[in-house]
């Protein structure tokens, strides 16, 4: 199973392959951070502050 670095907790977390989709959001199960994958190889993820944020929609928004 690949693994994510946290970047509130900087832990190291399992992330399936069906989560590990950009744009996808899960939280960490050390710190319960909300996070969103936003590369996925490597998997990299960001924290989420507005829940109904997302940078798939930001994105289509400056085409």
């Amino acid at each position: 199973m690949p693994r994510a670095v946290c970047p509130v907790c900087r832990k190291k977390t399992d992330v399936s392959l069906s989560e590990a989709v950009i744009g996808n959001r899960l939280h960490c199960p050390h710190c319960h951070a909300l996070l969103e994958v936003v590369e996925e190889d490597p998997i990299e993820l960001m924290e989420v502050f507005d829940d109904d944020f997302s940078w798939e929609d930001e994105l289509e928004e400056e085409r």
